[in-house]
């Protein structure tokens, strides 16, 4: 298109961000208003989509970082045919898949934005998946707030954007000036962006946001621009193009009072059809796959957790070609090692930086590719709300978190995680598995492969004996009986290192007369409820132990079982109830009562109480 031409796109999608506000009631028309010519430009002159095949290889991606400028992109669907005029109207309505902030329920929609400090990580996990394993021309193009620039995982991104040289991928910051709440941190001052963009590698272009001219040769530069990612810093007004709010504090997320005059002052109802330009036809590079061999592990050897999953990832690559590895520069000590030993082109450090590791998960996944991420299991604690993000981005994430709970030993409570099963159990679409030995293990992480949603593998520092055979199979879902009797006067259940205290105090209750029903839940969510509902109306009496807090971790999901099925039995959780401090294994297992001999304690307490079961 040309200059004339792309100003009345711009303004069409201005009138189009008041309309369907207007219709709602609700939104952000003026933050859609500020980057209106931005878009124009791009979406007619730069950017490579199929909208009738969105999940082509080839296609570039458009993420809107700052996603409650919604009504914009919903503007730029509705100019390229990709909805219909009626359809935008119903913006933010129940029935509609315009919601206020974009979701992949919308097809030409990668990954969930609205939660501000996020776009660009994602972009930068596509741009890897594009440039390094798909090995496409095709661009990422991340539309970006001022505001959030605040966030530090924004500069995550740019360290790790430098870091890969990801030439395709440009960042475009609308410096509007204005956040909610009044003028943001740096206001209209480019040179401090351009600087900082500067200093962490970035090719930097300053322009006026509504200069079509300007942005169109600011998008050419940076399609020349070779081995770094650029970002186009643009001068833009909130609320352009009506007087009322233009560069007005107080008119954040809030719909025009006044939409039919605001229409009629950015020159009425525009109909611009814009053809967006497809992609050329090429192939995405894939590797090989073959026959899956997991490592197998003798009984009564005594392996690590943690590097059976090493292991098991490392052979899973070798079977499956979609399989990518990254790692929060701890993959000496989650074992994720092997697997960058093993197939080096996929695997991609992501250094301390565990927002941008979990971000770059939810990208390469969004290209197809089938991705684990590792770091220690409290460190995830700083990527929450990526995680937290990625359910509504309905990514197939697979997660593994090692050192947890206070069997890590000397480390001490920063490393230890003990929250970790509560907050991954209230993700939605979440599974939390916990294996106690090491060919447990490596199925697991096989079947992680495979499950749908968010997928947390919880391992364990410390070497633990092997107690299943190579041979064995574990589902999602399931648990594992490992001792039972028709005498079973109690139950105990365990996971992970709590499985192994469990059997030895089983093996001391036996010498007293008390038979113990030892269970192996190494499927937290979903559980097992039948086999829990079955051993609680058997002995009446559950002890559960883990090795985390008592809230929200496997006694709670254990009760919960319970309660659904209908069944009642006296359960006492065994967790971690102080702060723990450093000392050995054995020493903190003991002292935080989730060891046998504790265990064997509350047996004996439960099984010299009366019971009555259901």
């Amino acid at each position: 298109m040309e200059a004339n031409e792309l100003r009345e796109l711009g303004q069409q999608f201005r009138v189009d961000s008041v309309r369907c506000a207007a219709a709602a009631k609700s939104g952000h028309p003026s933050s859609g208003m500020s980057a209106a010519d931005l878009m124009a430009v791009l979406v007619a002159n730069h950017y490579r989509f199929d909208f009738d095949n969105p999940k082509r290889a080839e296609n570039d991606r458009l993420i809107f970082s700052k996603g409650h400028a919604s009504t914009l992109l919903y503007a730029i669907f509705r100019a390229t045919g990709a909805i219909t005029d009626e359809e935008l109207l119903q913006y933010r309505q129940f029935d509609s898949i315009l919601e206020g902030h974009p979701t992949p329920r919308i097809p030409w929609v990668d990954v969930a934005t609205g939660s501000l400090g996020q776009g660009l990580p994602l972009g930068v996990g596509i741009g890897i998946a594009a440039k390094q394993l798909d090995q496409l021309p095709s661009r990422v193009w991340v539309l970006h707030g001022d505001s959030e620039m605040a966030e530090g995982s924004v500069w995550e991104a740019f360290e790790h954007a430098a870091h890969y040289e990801l030439d395709n991928l440009t960042a475009i910051l609308d410096v509007n000036r204005l956040g909610q709440r009044g003028e943001t941190m740096v206001g209209w001052n480019l040179d401090i962006y351009r600087d900082r963009a500067q200093a962490f590698g970035w090719h930097t272009i300053e322009i006026d946001g509504h200069d079509v001219d300007a942005i169109e040769s600011a998008y050419a530069e940076a399609e020349q621009t070779k081995g770094r990612p650029t970002v186009v810093i643009a001068h833009t007004i909130k609320g352009k193009g009506v007087k009322a709010i233009e560069n007005q504090p107080g008119w954040h997320g809030k719909a025009l009072d006044n939409p039919d005059d605001a229409i009629e002052e950015l020159g009425g109802l525009r109909n611009i059809h814009v053809d967006v330009a497809r992609p050329e036809t090429a192939e995405a590079r894939s590797f090989p796959s073959g026959k899956l061999e997991l490592p197998r592990y003798e009984v009564g050897d005594e392996v690590a957790t943690r590097k059976a999953y090493g292991e098991a990832l490392a052979a899973l690559g070798s079977a499956r070609g979609d399989v990518v590895a990254v790692d929060g520069e701890v993959s000496n000590s989650t074992f994720a090692d092997l697997f960058a030993k093993a197939h080096p082109e996929r695997y991609f450090e992501m250094y301390i930086a565990e927002q941008q590791m979990v971000a770059a998960a939810v990208g390469l996944q969004a290209r197809g590719w089938n991705t684990f991420a590792s770091t220690f299991a409290a460190f995830f604690s700083r990527a929450y709300d990526f995680i937290r993000m990625a359910a509504i981005s309905r990514a197939n994430l697979r997660l593994v978190g090692s050192h947890a709970g206070v069997s890590i030993g000397e480390d001490g409570p920063s490393q230890m995680a003990l929250e970790d099963i509560a907050s991954l159990r209230a993700v939605h679409s979440s599974t939390v598995l916990q294996p106690c030995d090491a060919n447990q293990t490596a199925k697991l992480v096989a079947a992680m492969a495979d499950t749908e949603g968010i997928v947390f593998l919880r391992t364990l520092r410390p070497n633990t004996p092997v107690i299943y055979a190579a041979d064995e199979d574990f589902r999602v879902g399931g648990s594992r009986v490992i001792r039972t009797s028709d005498e079973d006067a109690i139950t105990l259940v365990g996971s992970g290192v709590t499985v192994h205290e469990a059997l030895k105090a089983a093996d001391s209750l036996e010498e007293e007369g008390i038979t113990a029903r030892v269970i192996d839940v190494y499927s937290i969510k979903p559980i097992d409820a039948e086999t829990l509902q079955a051993a609680a109306e058997a002995t009446g009496r559950i002890v559960t132990i883990e090795d985390h807090y008592p809230e929200g971790g496997l006694g709670d999901a254990v009760l919960s079982a319970l309660a659904e099925g209908g069944e009642s039995a006296r359960v006492l959780k065994l967790a971690v109830t102080e702060m723990p401090h450093s000392g050995k294994p054995d020493e903190l297992l003991s002292a935080y009562g989730i060891d046998a001999e504790h265990i064997a304690a509350a047996a004996r307490q439960l099984v010299a109480e009366p019971v009555t079961t259901s």
